[in-house]
């Protein structure tokens, strides 16, 4: 009787879960497109074309013998200076993950020899989480009763079996 017990909880906090559950999406981008971290290429004009949002990431693919990728203040970016970066996100792979983790500005430079001066920054504006878009009544009522058709299903099975 108490194994009972426990599936029919399970499957009533699964059911809560399954309904409160929000749709969250991050995207991921790699900075400078095919291209990558690297000089040449117009980051001012890439990262104007992209709407960040929170949650997102950037993927810094660069040559890792010569280029580096640092976080660096509106100040340091405007003058392409590596002193007192916010953080150092090299790595001896060629390539790394940025998540953007709160709605603001981030800066990024190389600090290679005269790498920032020829371009090799860019500055992407994060917003807030995107808000879902609003489903019409029909579309939730049709999910709901999906769930709850697969729920009564299983669970069927489950008490059949025992």
């Amino acid at each position: 009787m108490e194994m009972k017990n426990t599936l029919q909880f399970g499957f009533v906090l699964g059911f809560f879960l399954l309904i409160s559950a929000s749709e969250v999406s991050s995207t991921v981008w790699t900075v400078g497109g095919n291209d990558g971290w690297t000089s040449g290429v117009n980051y001012t004009s890439w990262a104007e074309k992209i709407q960040f949002f929170q949650g997102d990431f950037l993927i810094f693919v660069y040559e890792r013998n010569s280029d580096n990728v640092l976080e660096v203040t509106k100040a340091n970016y405007d003058l392409c200076s590596s002193e007192n970066p916010i953080h150092n996100w090299t790595s001896a792979a060629g390539r790394y993950v940025v998540p953007l983790t709160d709605p603001r500005a981030y800066y990024f430079i190389s600090s290679g020899e005269g790498y920032c001066f020829g371009g090799l920054k860019v500055a992407v504006n994060v917003s807030g989480m995107p808000t879902p878009p609003p489903s019409s009544s029909s579309e939730r009522l049709s999910g709901f009763v999906s769930v709850s058709i697969w729920l009564l299903a299983v669970g069927l099975l489950f008490n059949w079996g025992c």
